[in-house]
């Protein structure tokens, strides 16, 4: 019953989702085709086009590098058509990026929940945003070989930061619970490792990428070892209480492939079952990878890398389900980006020729500088967006989600006078050319009022100081409606200095009454209660009378959720012409 807490958010709310389609593929893809087109126009007249991926470093590539680029753009092309899953406005934040600050450390913790702020205020936007820069850097990368793809690189490193940083809680080198079978030290910074060396010439690529990228990725599995035996971590143990086994059985909750599920429990119940037998078959694992590929610095061997990737495709499937079968999956995880990276880094391959092309230069030329186009018109368009969306208001989808929508009346609104907590009569609608924004309040109430009055606090310190608007409420509790009532909440919610606001009651609770019933207004409370269950409306009454717009209003239990309601409320009010 409103009154008494919101109810939990629907992931898939279907008019959020209808929202975030039309966004998704009608109105960006409107704004990508027309900047696409603007890109190629300009790449054409200035004689661009039939140069694009023919200059002598493009074509001099080194394949290792090239395998990376197509390796990194492949995995950034999937990881933004991931992020077309319609949850995505109103799940991301509040169910993937937030959990991921468990354990961090202050610092951390409030730059994450800063992050999921700005998201919340305006999922819609950065929900799209998001998809399309992943689909642009991917399309970049996996379509230019030379200063065009360089770009697409530095992208990718800055957005894959960003997102390991705030997306992923650093990730999770700061969890007591990390381990690389579930995830550390995150996904993105493979991609960060990879845009890095993408951006560099092939000069320095070819001198250092392998050796350096190789040693590299050693440290990280010896450490990944260490991190691995702490024995907090809990993968000595046996039986349900083992890391694996747990998070297997948790895993396999979520919806997906049968074969898939099957073949996660099975290896939950193997590590349960070995207990610490499974854990030293893992670290010897690790140790003997990262042996491998140090000594594969100074010596032509392959093997280093095939134990990896093997050990990295079964534990991916395995303590990792797969990744992106279950839940609000946003990319491969860790272990997929790992393999890659470290196979394209293979030291004995980085003699190898450059790739031959098979395709006539002008087929290859022409194609992809369509593609980079718009592809590059993706990545501006989202950067943009995003931009311009974190400096506007709130948007009101949390609102959608938890309340539908306004609806839309014409009628005369029933007037009525009652005394304001100045004990002086007022007679709604009483002030000539003014609106009115009438809801009802419980005097004590300490859950959903307090959070709809902070909602006409705001409303009112939105509008300019002189905007024609009245804002009552009308006391919402059968014994608790005195004067002394009103003003104590007033007092308690910073509403005295609130303009032209009116808190109305009525010594006889029949009066008051009567106002409930004639809105609609259920007010249920035994005088053994703490406080009133009532319904939660908001009412749009026009200078002339008559109302305009019936809002119900649950409002969610967070600053979020006030703030989305704010700006249906003045979205309302402004095409009112209240301002």
């Amino acid at each position: 019953m409103p009154g008494m807490g919101g109810s939990p958010i629907q992931l898939t709310n279907p008019l959020v989702v209808a929202i975030f389609r039309h966004s998704l593929f009608v109105s960006s893809v409107a704004w990508i085709l027309g900047l696409g087109l603007a890109v190629l126009l300009t790449s054409t007249v200035l004689r661009k086009v039939y140069a694009f991926n023919l200059s002598d470093a493009g074509l001099r590539e080194p394949r290792s590098r090239t395998y990376l680029r197509w390796g990194f753009g492949a995995l950034w092309l999937f990881d933004g058509v991931l992020q077309f899953q319609p949850s995505m406005p109103l799940g991301l934040a509040n169910d993937v990026v937030a959990p991921a600050a468990i354990g961090s450390p202050s610092w951390l913790h409030a730059l994450v929940f800063s992050g999921v702020g700005v998201w919340n205020s305006h999922p819609v936007a950065f929900a799209v945003g998001a998809a399309w820069i992943q689909v642009g850097i991917g399309l970049l990368l996996l379509v230019s070989n030379g200063a065009v793809g360089r770009l697409g690189a530095a992208a990718s490193v800055g957005w894959a930061s960003m997102i390991w940083l705030i997306g992923n809680g650093a990730g999770g080198i700061f969890s007591p619970t990390s381990s690389i079978l579930f995830g550390w030290p995150g996904a993105t910074i493979f991609y960060v490792a990879a845009g890095a060396w993408l951006v560099v010439g092939n000069a320095r690529f070819t001198e250092r990428f392998a050796r350096d990228t190789t040693r590299a990725l050693s440290v990280l599995l010896v450490i990944g070892t260490i991190v691995q035996c702490l024995p907090g971590r809990e993968f000595w143990h046996g039986g349900n209480s083992n890391a694996l086994t747990a998070m297997t059985s948790f895993m396999t909750k979520t919806p997906q492939p049968h074969w898939l599920a099957w073949l996660a429990q099975k290896g939950g119940t193997i590590a349960g079952t070995m207990g610490g037998g499974f854990n030293l078959v893992v670290v010897l694992w690790l140790l003997a990878s990262a042996a491998g590929l140090w000594w594969s610095t100074y010596r032509p061997l392959r093997w280093p890398v095939w134990t990896l990737i093997a050990g990295c495709a079964l534990m991916w499937l395995v303590a990792e389900d797969g990744a992106i079968f279950g839940g609000l999956a946003t990319d491969f995880n860790s272990l997929v980006p790992l393999a890659i990276l470290a196979w394209c880094a293979v030291p004995s391959d980085q003699a190898s020729l450059p790739r031959e092309r098979r395709l006539p230069k002008e087929m290859r030329s022409s194609t992809g500088a369509v593609a980079a186009s718009f592809a590059a018109a993706a990545v501006v368009f989202s950067l943009c967006s995003m931009g311009w969306a974190s400096l506007a208001s709130a948007e009101n989808t949390f609102f959608l989600a938890q309340n539908g929508p306004a609806s839309q009346v014409s009628g005369p609104a029933a007037s009525f006078t009652l005394v304001d907590q100045f004990g002086s009569s007022y007679r709604l609608g009483e002030h000539a050319g003014h609106y009115t924004l009438l809801t009802f309040l419980d005097p004590i109430c300490w859950t959903d009022c307090p959070l709809m009055a902070n909602q006409l606090r705001s409303v009112r310190s939105a509008l300019s100081a002189g905007a024609p608007l009245d804002i009552v409420a009308v006391a919402a509790n059968p014994y608790h409606e005195s004067l002394a009532d009103v003003r104590h909440f007033i007092e308690r919610r910073g509403l005295g200095t609130m303009k032209d606001f009116y808190f109305v009651t009525d010594p006889n609770l029949k009066v008051v009454a009567k106002v409930w019933s004639t809105y609609g207004i259920s007010v249920i409370m035994k005088r053994t209660d703490k406080m009133s269950i009532h319904s939660d409306f908001m009412f749009i009454i026009d200078p002339s009378g008559h109302l305009k717009w019936v809002i119900p209003d649950d409002p969610l239990s967070n600053w979020l959720g006030q703030r989305s309601a704010v700006s249906e409320l003045l979205s309302l009010l402004h095409q009112s012409g209240v301002r």
